[in-house]
């Protein structure tokens, strides 16, 4: 029987392969010098894209949590090794472990933040700054849709709906382009948030004011149960004294009763016993008192975390430019390689025309 044997003929050789790129080279080499005008022109879009863009500066602020409870982490461990629990597990809180960097990034925190005053005159917040200094609000005065905003009016926060969503498209781009929260050594806990916008003082002014208002809540939440204890007692103590002193005098008028009265009463002495019985009893409560006020004082003492501001930036701040030469080489290299497409696609065109 006879054996026919078939090619396909969408077979294609590692040899027709590299005859196909041969042929492109050859190709675009014939066309160098225009390859390289297009890499020119790219270039020059690239550095006159970087000419303007704007010029901004970088904030940067470094600090460190010094919990009092944070000691016992070592010890903590190696008792977990033995099945142990000493209490040093708790990781939960805002500032532990990478909690801290999705804390410092929160919208609510952010926008706190952005609605603080700029200038002493308190005339103006961070928000309406940056809205000037990104030439938000020129853009928005010619939009008939949105006019004059003016966000410093909003303290309370209660925006309307059109003065909310400009503020919440503000505060997606600063999480999202401006604003690099991080942990420089994992092994440590040092955080660094750094600020880059396009006015020096607004940078400034704002990453200081994030890990204040950041550091307050969690130094209120990490104390705010021993802190109303502390009040409770403060109030007790405060009532307790007035009360002793008012039994002291009582007290005291009793015994100059008692020198003046008629030794033949019986009863004479009574009134003096009772005010001096309730005065040891108010001193005893007193004591007790007083003395729970100072554990408690100490035990909030020990339980408020120090924030340790380690490093931050100073005026004049870290100015931040669009690299000329970067512009140049990706405009170059984008143009180069769209042009040669362009040229391979309209060389395929034309072949399959024919």
């Amino acid at each position: 029987m006879e054996k026919k044997t078939y090619q396909n003929s969408d077979e294609i050789t590692l040899w027709d392969l590299l005859q196909r790129l041969k042929s492109i080279w050859s190709f675009l080499l014939s066309n160098w010098i225009k390859i390289i005008i297009a890499g020119f022109i790219g270039g020059s879009i690239g550095v006159g894209y970087a000419f303007l863009q704007p010029i901004k500066y970088t904030s940067k602020l470094s600090f460190v949590v010094e919990d009092a409870k944070s000691g016992a982490g070592g010890l903590a461990s190696i008792a977990g090794q033995f099945g142990i629990d000493i209490g040093g597990g708790g990781s939960g809180g805002v500032f532990s472990g990478d909690n801290i960097l999705i804390f410092l990034k929160s919208e609510g925190l952010i926008r706190e933040t952005l609605m603080t005053f700029y200038d002493e005159k308190d005339s103006i917040t961070l928000v309406d700054q940056y809205a000037i200094a990104a030439k938000m609000k020129s853009k928005w005065e010619k939009d008939k849709k949105i006019g004059k905003i003016e966000f410093y009016k909003y303290r309370n926060h209660n925006f309307p709906r059109k003065e909310d969503s400009l503020l919440q498209a503000i505060v997606n781009y600063i999480r999202k382009a401006e604003l690099n929260v991080s942990k420089p050594d994992k092994k440590a806990s040092f955080v660094e948030v750094s600020v880059t916008t396009r006015d020096e003082m607004l940078s400034k002014l704002f990453s200081e004011r994030l890990v204040k208002i950041a550091t307050q809540r969690y130094v209120e939440s990490k104390t705010m149960t021993k802190a109303i204890n502390v009040d409770k007692l403060q109030k007790k103590a405060d009532s307790l004294s007035a009360v002793l002193n008012s039994k002291t005098f009582v007290a005291a008028a009793s015994q100059q009763s008692l020198v003046d009265a008629n030794p033949a009463l019986r009863t004479a002495p009574i009134a003096s016993e009772i005010s001096s019985r309730e005065k040891s009893m108010a001193a005893t409560i007193f004591a007790e008192v007083v003395k729970n006020l100072e554990i408690s004082k100490t035990i909030l003492s020990q339980e408020t975390p120090v924030i340790q501001i380690v490093d931050q930036s100073t005026l004049p701040l870290k100015k931040v430019r669009t690299g000329k030469l970067n512009s140049l080489i990706i405009g170059g290299f984008l143009a180069v390689f769209l042009y040669s497409v362009y040229l391979l696609l309209r060389r395929s065109i034309r072949i399959n025309q024919k």
